[in-house]
C-alpha cells in the first residue's frame, strides 16, 4: 500500500466530522476533533485487523524520540495502542481535548 493510499481523509466513526489527510509527512490515524481512532491495523499502517472497533483516547505519554502520543483502547476487544499527536499540519489535534487526557 502506498503512502498516498494510506494517508487518506475519512469521516470519524465517533463524532461524524470530516477529517482531512495529514500534510506533515505522517499518516492520519485518529480524529483531530475527538481523538478517537479505529482498530484497523495489526502492524502500523497495514489495515489488516478485522476488529474495526472504535478506539477511545484514554491518556497521553511522551516518547523521547516520537514526542507526545495518545493512548487508545479499543472499545470492542480492549487492545491498546499509541498514536503520535498530530501537529504542524492541516487540522492539528485539538489541544483542549488533549489537555483533558492529562
Amino acid at each position: 500500500m502506498s503512502k498516498k493510499t494510506e494517508n487518506t481523509g475519512f469521516t470519524c466513526a465517533n463524532c461524524a466530522k470530516i477529517v482531512l489527510p495529514l500534510t506533515n509527512g505522517s499518516y492520519r490515524n485518529h480524529c483531530p476533533f475527538c481523538l478517537y481512532s479505529l482498530h484497523v491495523d495489526r502492524s502500523i499502517g497495514d489495515r489488516a485487523n478485522d476488529c474495526h472497533g472504535t478506539m477511545k483516547p484514554i491518556g497521553i505519554i511522551h516518547h523521547s524520540k516520537k514526542g507526545y502520543q495518545i493512548i487508545h483502547v479499543c472499545q470492542k476487544c480492549k487492545a491498546q495502542q499509541v498514536n503520535k499527536v498530530a501537529i504542524n499540519t492541516v487540522m492539528p489535534d485539538d489541544f483542549n481535548v488533549i489537555l483533558k487526557l492529562l
